[in-house]
């Protein structure tokens, strides 16, 4: 199966280069996915099986609060292009990646965690409001392809993701690869604390993106459209996640202060992957812990 992997360079990416080697994996550079006839010709020309999409504008939660328009706009674009330059060119095989930030912000306490039929509820939080809807109108695309040309058009969704490939700097950065940071500029400069936005109250899923990336290999062999929750079942607030990653950095004694001027978003949102465990039930995720520390010592040391 010839696969052509857009997003190539993100930290999803280049765990799937190891998974995927004989992949075609493209990058920003190689093309720019929110010009349809640049899209239309790099799919015609490398004629791919199925597509994987990784591509997307991202970023942390000041980011998505200071730019909505560019994070909506730039992913419509860029969904759309590829989805049509696939339809176009015969490629009936899609692999698109979601996130857990397009469920509603809020559903009732028996609802969690949340399914994949809860996806339109509600409008998502308003932190990443413009980005949760570019989003969950991905998933819509792919289902009214399927609907009318009976495509294989499927999406992952998956919780936060971090890695030694993610953003490390500014408004990029997520949560973990900003707090492995700051404590090791903490170690490094012997400060005694780090300071975090929020009041460390939320509660977080958080998945090793390499886990993200066997599951789209495993995946990709589907024949029929699917839609699977990855994410593991650490669902923890904030403050517990930064005191692990003290503890599997090696800096227990450095203290934290919170922020609590700064946004902390949506409580919760937390996702069920029983869908995704019961049809690869011997799928495991690493612990927490674990991915915290590989993505120190692989970053850092």
């Amino acid at each position: 199966m010839k696969i052509l992997v857009t997003g190539g360079s993100s930290m999803v990416g280049k765990h799937l280069q190891k998974i995927i080697p004989d992949a075609l994996y493209l990058s920003s550079k190689d093309c720019d996915l929110e010009n349809y006839n640049q899209t239309f010709n790099l799919v015609k020309d490398v004629k791919p099986d199925r597509v994987i999409h990784l591509a997307a504008k991202v970023g942390g939660i000041m980011d998505n609060i200071n730019n909505p328009v560019d994070f909506f706009e730039k992913n419509i674009y860029i969904n759309t292009n590829i989805l049509k330059a696939c339809f176009k060119n015969n490629v009936f095989n899609f692999t698109g990646i979601l996130s857990t930030c397009i469920y509603p912000d809020k559903v009732s306490s028996d609802q969690y965690p949340m399914k994949e039929n809860l996806l339109h509820q509600g409008p998502p939080t308003q932190t990443n409001f413009s980005y949760g809807y570019a989003k969950r109108c991905l998933a819509v695309q792919c289902e009214t392809y399927n609907k009318q040309y009976q495509t294989n058009y499927s999406n992952l969704i998956p919780c936060n993701l971090y890695s030694e490939y993610d953003h490390f700097e500014g408004d990029k950065a997520h949560f973990l690869s900003s707090l492995v940071k700051k404590i090791n500029n903490a170690k490094i400069n012997k400060i005694s604390h780090i300071e975090l936005m929020g009041t460390g109250s939320p509660l977080r899923q958080f998945m090793y993106s390499e886990d993200l990336a066997k599951a789209i290999e495993i995946t990709s062999r589907e024949s029929q459209p699917f839609l699977y929750n990855i994410c593991n079942n650490e669902n923890l607030s904030i403050k517990e996640m930064a005191e692990i990653g003290l503890n599997s950095c090696d800096a227990s004694e450095i203290k934290i202060k919170w922020d609590s001027s700064k946004p902390d978003g949506q409580y919760r949102k937390d996702a069920d992957s029983s869908k995704f465990s019961k049809k690869y039930p011997d799928f495991k995720f690493t612990k927490l812990k674990d991915g915290i520390s590989k993505v120190y010592n692989d970053k850092f040391k």
